[in-house]
């Protein structure tokens, strides 16, 4: 199998300049206008039928088998991350704070090479492909957005696969592993109201910013004295914001961050342990507060047998010893996929110190 999948020179040369293209012309959430164009001229090229404009800049396209049979899904991000490059590369980006970070180039490129090599080989026999290039990975709303609009239907999806580009992991390493890999990420924003008044005078006031830093620290117990120090939870409190002199004593301060875990009990009951103790802290300082928490995604939860299948098949290409059992806090959307329907998400290494 694994000769069938090799590329050719000019296979080859063709990946590499439509990565580095879609990586010169990086597009955030739901503004892949440019690179949905790029996939659907592709995808017709090859003489299939994409579907355009799925959730505003989504695409699908079906490559049919010759006897009916299950309908898989592939899925690849667009979206970059609203960054500025600084890398001196020919091919880094030429749009000003826009920049493809986290590898979605690299995975549009390799769904496309992907959609080639399959028609080359008359692949499927039997059953369908569905692929999938989806936005808004990176805010986290496009695959749920895609599924609402129908994308698991005609023809109804019975396994869907993705993959991330790591480069934690060397090149010709494949990290795939069963259960949850990636971890569900919440996000936060807590207005903590007081009453300001001049720094030499605190008692005339009610300080915000001693509640805050309570606050933040208090919210630590959700991760060590609250869950089951077996169960890995993460609360990061990442931005703190309040006051704009220093002898001054704010109305207001606003802190925010994220909050991850694998388990999906955990994660359920989160929301209401991080607001009751978030309020009762607050009060204990004469202070109010309002919370936004926001439920980003769920766990990425990976089907065992789903997950041997791709692992025997990265076997036959990178061979035993280059098989890893990757986990980690990082987040992902695909995890929408995997609550509708069986399936598995998998790294490849991508680190190359050259």
């Amino acid at each position: 199998m694994t000769t069938q999948f090799k590329l050719n020179q000019d296979e080859m040369r063709e990946l590499i300049e439509t990565r580095r293209d879609l990586h010169r012309h990086p597009e955030t959430a739901f503004e892949e206008e440019r690179t949905a164009g790029i996939v659907a001229e592709r995808l017709e090229a090859l003489g299939l039928s994409p579907v355009t404009g799925i959730a505003k800049t989504g695409v699908t396209a079906i490559l049919e088998g010759d006897e009916p049979g299950p309908c898989v899904l592939i899925r690849a991000d667009m979206d970059a991350l609203p960054i500025f490059e600084e890398s001196e590369e020919e091919y880094k980006s030429v749009v000003d704070g826009n920049m493809h970070a986290c590898g979605h180039d690299g995975h549009t490129s390799v769904a496309l090479s992907a959609a080639r090599q399959l028609l080359k080989i008359k692949r499927p026999k039997r059953g369908s492909i569905k692929f999938l290039f989806q936005p808004a990975e990176e805010v986290g709303d496009g695959a749920k957005a895609m599924i609402e609009e129908g994308v698991l239907q005609n023809p109804k999806v019975d396994a869907a696969f993705g993959l991330h580009l790591w480069n934690y992991m060397p090149t010709g390493v494949v990290g795939v592993a069963p259960g949850p890999v990636m971890a569900a990420a919440d996000l936060f924003t807590v207005d903590i109201f007081g009453e300001g008044c001049h720094g030499a005078q605190p008692h005339m006031g009610r300080d915000p910013v001693l509640a805050a830093a309570h606050v933040i620290t208090a919210v630590q117990q959700i991760a060590s004295r609250i869950v089951n120090p077996l169960t890995p939870v993460v609360v990061t409190v990442s931005q703190i914001h309040g006051g704009d002199a220093y002898n001054v004593i704010p109305d207001s301060v606003t802190i925010a961050g994220t909050i991850r875990t694998f388990d999906d009990q955990v994660w359920e009951g989160i929301p209401s342990l991080f607001q009751e103790i978030v309020e009762r802290t607050a009060h204990a300082f004469d202070c109010t507060v309002e919370i936004d928490y926001k439920r980003a995604v769920r766990p990425v939860d990976n089907d065992p047998e789903m997950t041997a299948l791709v692992r025997e098949i990265a076997v036959e290409f990178v061979g035993e010893d280059n098989i890893v059992e990757e986990q980690t806090t990082g987040a992902e959307d695909f995890a929408e996929f995997l609550h509708h329907v069986p399936g598995c998400f998998f790294f490849i290494g991508s680190a190359n110190h050259e």
